[in-house]
């Protein structure tokens, strides 16, 4: 392996930890949707550069795709306190 992997992997590493933070700390229902869809993309990503692309593929379409879609549902399902 060489060092572009190792700094690749170290990049993708690092932005998926910010992504989580980002996602745990964002009080917006849907921003926070939308960061753990970036840190679901950036799991996949990491997958991929792992050599597991069928995992990477499952991941994509189930962590980003469908689980995204899903939260996303289930919030317009509820009633903002904001608007109280």
């Amino acid at each position: 392996m060489g060092i572009e992997f190792l700094i690749i992997n170290t990049l993708v590493i690092l932005l998926l930890i910010i992504a989580s933070i980002v996602t745990v700390l964002l009080r917006d229902l849907l921003a926070a949707t939308v960061a753990l869809a970036a840190m679901s993309l950036l799991l996949s990503l990491e997958f991929f550069l792992l050599q597991a692309p069928d995992v990477a593929i499952a991941q994509a379409g189930v962590g980003a795709c469908l689980t995204t879609a899903i939260i996303i549902i289930a919030i317009r399902g509820t009633k903002r306190m904001e608007d109280e």
